[in-house]
């Protein structure tokens, strides 16, 4: 899933009932961007579509993953589902959080445990609403961020509140995961 930093201004939108945006890059060189009509009453009519890695996507309002509440929206990260994110989509996705707790899947590919966990992870992101959850893959290309991190064993989960890590699940321990997960949403 290719991410999208959205941003819409008054300026935004033409008089042809289209709508222009600046988008920001967290889609490859290779995308092309094409808008689509907005309902001229109803900003949830707002649609999007773009091609990414030759394959076309279309997001359409009422999406969880753009939110278009208002023209000045930043979409970053879906609820209910867990987003993939790289060495450089993490922190601005963790700065918008705010003060929503954040959960960090650290994995890589060949990770035998990282596979198990993985579905688990989906089912907590749809249960736990109020949570953002991230996976990043600690590949060479994403090895500043790992090691920024401080992961030293996969899988490694970071739950984040305010952007500061407070706490760390070493292994694919899911009990603790879930505890970790209660007692940040608790605080």
């Amino acid at each position: 899933m290719a991410l999208l930093r959205l941003s819409l201004s008054a300026s935004s939108v033409g008089s042809d009932n289209l709508f222009y945006c600046s988008l920001a890059p967290l889609i490859s060189s290779s995308s092309s961007i094409r808008p689509h009509s907005r309902s001229p009453s109803n900003n949830a009519g707002l649609s999007l579509s773009f091609h990414s890695g030759g394959r076309r996507r279309r997001r359409t309002g009422g999406c969880p993953a753009i939110s278009c509440s208002n023209l000045d929206t930043e979409a970053v990260a879906a609820d209910g589902q867990v987003t993939e994110v790289d060495k450089d989509s993490f922190w601005p996705i963790v700065k918008a959080a705010g003060d929503k707790i954040v959960v960090l899947d650290m994995y890589t590919q060949w990770c035998g445990p990282c596979k198990v966990m993985a579905p688990k992870v989906q089912e907590l992101s749809k249960k736990y609403k109020d949570v953002i959850f991230l996976k990043l893959d600690c590949n060479q290309e994403n090895k500043p961020l790992a090691k920024e991190l401080g992961i030293s064993v996969v899988p490694t989960f970071k739950i984040m509140k305010d952007g500061k890590i407070v706490q760390e699940i070493v292994g694919a321990k899911f009990d603790d995961l879930v505890a970790a997960i209660e007692t940040a949403r608790s605080s």
